[in-house]
Order: C-alpha cells, then sequence, then structure tokens
C-alpha cells in the first residue's frame, strides 16, 4: 500500500496572495452547482464511518452522534482487530440505537481504511496515526465522501501537500471536511480571537504559545509483535507515525496563532528541544521539550514553547500582545481577557460536538465547509517547527515546503520497519528523510 505523493512548489508568498476566501471559524463557503444532499437509503440519516478506532476516535464516534438525530454509525475500521472489538463493545453502549455496525461492516488492516470507504458510508471520520492521515484523506475524497478530520493532518511536507491538493479537490466536488482543531469551533474562543483582529487590542506585535503539561502514555512491547506492530501501536512515540508532539498536541496552539495571523505562514523558525526525561527506549525517537520562535513577515513574531513532562508547573494558554493592550485566549473556561475584561459571557455547546453539528449542517444546506487550508498551514507550522529543533537550524518556511521531506515506509506490511535515532541538533541534516 503506497502513499500518492504530489510536488507542487509553493511559496509563502503565494499564500499571501490566494484568493480563498476563508470564514473566520472555520468554515468555507462555497457556490456549486446544486445542493450536495447526503440521503441513504432514501431517507434523511447520513451514515457516518469511523476509521481510527482509539480514544480519539471514539470520542469522535460520540460527539457525532450527540450533534444531531438523524445520523446513525454505520461502521468501523482500525488496524488492529481488538481496537475494532474494543470501539464495538464501547460505542454500543455509548450511543445506543444510533449504534447500527454491523460485523460485516468491521474491517481490520492496512487496507481497512478504504474498505470503509467503499462500505456506503456518507461521512468518515478520520482518526488513526496522524501519518496515514494523507492517505486515507485522498481515498475518502475520491470516493466522494464528506469528512471529519482529525489533527494533526500529516507529519512531513509531502503529506502536507497532498492534503491541500487533496482539500482543492474536495472543494470541486463540494465536500465538506472540518477539522479536529476543534478550538475553531469554540464559541468564546472564536468570539475572542475575532474581537483581537478587529483591533481590540491594536496591532499584533507578539504572541506567546503555551502548552505546557504532563507526559503521555507509552505501551510496552509484547513479544508476539513484529517491529511494525509495536511502532504502531506505540505510535505517538514515533516521529514517522505521529510527527512528535509538537505536531500532534501543540497543533492546537499553533493553529491559534495562525488564526491570528490570518492564516498566513511566517518567513522562517528556529528553536530549541531535546530529551531531557524521557529518555528510555519504550519512548521511541520524540522529544520531551520544545522552544520555537517563528517571525512573520510584518515583523510579528510567535514565541511557542511546549514540554511534556510530569511534575512540572504547566499552563496551557495564548497570551497576545497588541500596541493597545493585551489579550488571553483560553483563560476563564474559555471566555477569553481582552484588557482584563472577560470576552464571552453566553453559554455555548462542546466544541467537539459543535464541529460535528456544523459539519451535518453544511452537508444538509448544500454549503460545503472546507477547513482543509489552515488544518494543512498549522501542521505545517508543527513541522517547522520541529525541524528547527531536530537540527539546531533556522529553517526557512519556503525551504521546508518545497522539500521531498517523507517520514516512514512507503509501503505497510507486518514485520521490520527502520527504528528511527533521536535527532541531535548540529548534527541532524536539514531536510531529513529526502
Amino acid at each position: 500500500m503506497s502513499e500518492t505523493r504530489s510536488r507542487t512548489t509553493t511559496s509563502r508568498r503565494t499564500f499571501l496572495t490566494q484568493t480563498t476566501a476563508t470564514v473566520v471559524g472555520g468554515t468555507l463557503a462555497a457556490t456549486l452547482g446544486g445542493a450536495r444532499m447526503a440521503h441513504a437509503s432514501g431517507s434523511d440519516i447520513l451514515k457516518v464511518g469511523l476509521i481510527g478506532c482509539g480514544g480519539r476516535g471514539n470520542g469522535a464516534a460520540v460527539n457525532a452522534m450527540n450533534a444531531e438525530d438523524n445520523v446513525r454509525l454505520t461502521a468501523l475500521a482500525d488496524l488492529f482487530p481488538d481496537r475494532v472489538e474494543e470501539a464495538k463493545e464501547a460505542l454500543s453502549q455509548a450511543i445506543g440505537d444510533k449504534y447500527q455496525v454491523t460485523d460485516d461492516r468491521c474491517f481490520a488492516g492496512f487496507d481497512a481504511y478504504q474498505q470503509l470507504i467503499d462500505a456506503d458510508v456518507d461521512v468518515v471520520l478520520l482518526a488513526t496515526t496522524p501519518h496515514y492521515r494523507p492517505q486515507h484523506l485522498q481515498a475518502a475524497v475520491a470516493a466522494g465522501k464528506h469528512v471529519f478530520c482529525e489533527k494533526p493532518v500529516a507529519v512531513d511536507p509531502v503529506g502536507v501537500r497532498s492534503v491541500l491538493a487533496t482539500c482543492e479537490e474536495a472543494e470541486k466536488k463540494g465536500l465538506s471536511i472540518v477539522s479536529g482543531l476543534c478550538w475553531r469551533y469554540d464559541l468564546g474562543v472564536r468570539e475572542t480571537i475575532n474581537r483581537i483582529r478587529d483591533g481590540a487590542i491594536g496591532d499584533i506585535v507578539a504572541i506567546h504559545e503555551n502548552y505546557l503539561t504532563g507526559a503521555l502514555w507509552f505501551r510496552a512491547r509484547k513479544p508476539e509483535w513484529s517491529e511494525m506492530e509495536y511502532q504502531n501501536r506505540n505510535w505517538y512515540n514515533h516521529t514517522w507515525l505521529s510527527g512528535d508532539h509538537i505536531v500532534e498536541q501543540f497543533v492546537h496552539s499553533l493553529d491559534k496563532a495562525m488564526w491570528l495571523m490570518g492564516d498566513q505562514p511566517p518567513q522562517r523558525g528556529f528553536g530549541l528541544g531535546g530529551r531531557q526525561v524521557r529518555v528510555q527506549p519504550e519512548y521511541g525517537n520524540i522529544y520531551d521539550h520544545f522552544a520555537n520562535c517563528f517571525e512573520w513577515e510584518n515583523g510579528v513574531k510567535v514565541y511557542a514553547y511546549t514540554r511534556q513532562m510530569a511534575h512540572c508547573d504547566n499552563d496551557v494558554e495564548d497570551y497576545v500582545y497588541g500596541t493597545k493592550g493585551r489579550a488571553q485566549v483560553l483563560v476563564n473556561q474559555q471566555q477569553g481577557l481582552i484588557n482584563g475584561e472577560p470576552v464571552f459571557k453566553g453559554k455555548k455547546p462542546s466544541m467537539y460536538d459543535y464541529e460535528h453539528k456544523e459539519l451535518f449542517a453544511s452537508i444538509r444546506s448544500g454549503k460545503p465547509i472546507n477547513d482543509g487550508r489552515f488544518m494543512a498551514l498549522s501542521t505545517m507550522l508543527g513541522i517547522l517547527g520541529r525541524e528547527a529543533c531536530y537540527t539546531g537550524k533556522t529553517i526557512e518556511w519556503d525551504a521546508l515546503f518545497n522539500s521531498d521531506m517523507r517520514l516512514g515506509p512507503t509501503t505497510y506490511e507486518w514485520g521490520d520497519v527502520p527504528s528511527e535515532s533521536v535527532a541531535t541538533p548540529g548534527v541532524t541534516t536539514f531536510p531529513r528523510g529526502a
């Protein structure tokens, strides 16, 4: 099973001059020939398939079923049969009558994603290991499916370019793609960022992003597992599968920085990071801390810090500094603060449910949402930060974006797969994996 790759030379300035109309909050309205109403068996029921039956995938399925009445979960797919079985039990209890998955619509293996896509579903939830996201998204769009696409959407520039091309194809087909960058669907965060971008603190001078949190999981090796199975079971700890935590987790914070900057990429970035606590082999080759500075053409800098270590002080917040004041985006249960005053005071739904509510509404109205551009560029910003820290170099956006860097094998089968070494700044070269 090989991943289709397309190379399109694109510069940061090309992004700055793009005319695609993006609606703040994660919606892209497209005027397309006729409303694309999805019906299942002549009814108004939307049939949903889940690809990736881990914790986030099962959560996404529950969120999707919470979003409206006329939806049903009808198919499951995962790399591993045991994860499918676990999901069957958990989801049948969690969503009740909306669980309508029969055994012949449960798929496992490297081709499970394609089997599910071919199984008469209207909407696909993509929640697998990030490495596989470009391939799965491309297959879903090729088959004419609407998509909820978890973050991040790739682990390397080749994957990012593939996602951008696929999302352009989705727009042509009138398909909706909603991103798992969920803060775009939080009403308090939307209002706070809208006010900042409307000038509530003047011109933005600098942004400070923190995602300082505890250590995450790892899975111990079992003797019956091949190296390929072990790495996929322990995917978070292998850069080719997860992108490292600066891409997999910190992308949420980097996405808010990109949003504040009008979803335009920086010129360059540098940083420092390493592996100070998670040094055992079970942690694969990822780092446990990153610190980056990204520089925009207009002089704005984003200072970005992420750490996954136990027993340290934690902070997850977005600090925005302007010529007329300052703001925080996530404070007070996502109410936001602008110059010390709360921004959002109303009630709001769960952002995890709301992103699916907007997805289904877009399908039914024939006004597609396409989050493709921002979910790809925010992922790319994480990749830029990672590579700057891995190599110890200042890296230009254009050079990285247009590189042939692709991580991981090009074919997938159980057996041996190379173990990646831990990157060493000043020794590890740019670009890697080309």
